[in-house]
């Protein structure tokens, strides 16, 4: 089945792909209409993080990790936004622009993106280059991953690769 953000008008490949095929569980935002055009709110250097809700996640999730990737940028290894780990597993709700807090306001780990921030960096894909696609997951994980061995948010993505339950992904795009 292909992902409903596995589109031929975006030149990037589904990044979830090649990973381990998991069950999806619900994720629903107040700030992204699934498939829709991104607010301005959630672009850009000054952007806020957007309202992520889930539910139905897999028996055995001891902890959560939330990331946010654009598969469409002009890299060969795509451009992380967001990433975040070792969320509570009683944490199911993370409210608009807890992505400015260190620890998401829950005690999680963040992790410093391919902007430089250490936290959410808004959508923002170079001018001209068309719309880019912005994957908001939340993954639900069978432990608590181990902080002083994932520096960045590519050893996060290969540590939940063996790790995740699950996986809930609202998307949005945005162009410049």
């Amino acid at each position: 089945m292909t992902a409903s953000y596995d589109q031929d008008r975006f030149p990037g490949p589904d990044p979830y792909a090649p990973l381990a095929d998991v069950p999806a569980f619900e994720l629903t935002s107040t700030d992204i209409v699934d498939g829709e055009r991104l607010d301005d709110k959630l672009a850009g250097d000054d952007a806020t993080s957007p309202q992520l809700a889930w539910s139905g996640f897999p028996e055995g999730t001891k902890t959560f990790a939330v990331t946010c990737f654009d598969p469409d940028a002009p890299t060969a290894s795509g451009f992380w936004h967001w990433s975040a780990f070792n969320i509570p597993a009683d944490v199911t709700e993370l409210p608009s622009g807890a992505g400015s807090k260190e620890d998401l306001g829950v005690g999680a780990t963040t992790l410093t993106g391919s902007s430089g921030i250490k936290g959410y960096y808004g959508a923002n894909p170079p001018e001209g280059h068309g719309p880019h696609r912005y994957l908001y997951a939340v993954h639900a994980v069978d432990t608590e991953l181990p902080v002083d061995e994932i520096a960045n948010p590519t050893q996060l993505g290969f540590n939940l690769n063996f790790h995740a339950l699950g996986r809930a992904i609202v998307w949005g795009w945005y162009e410049n």
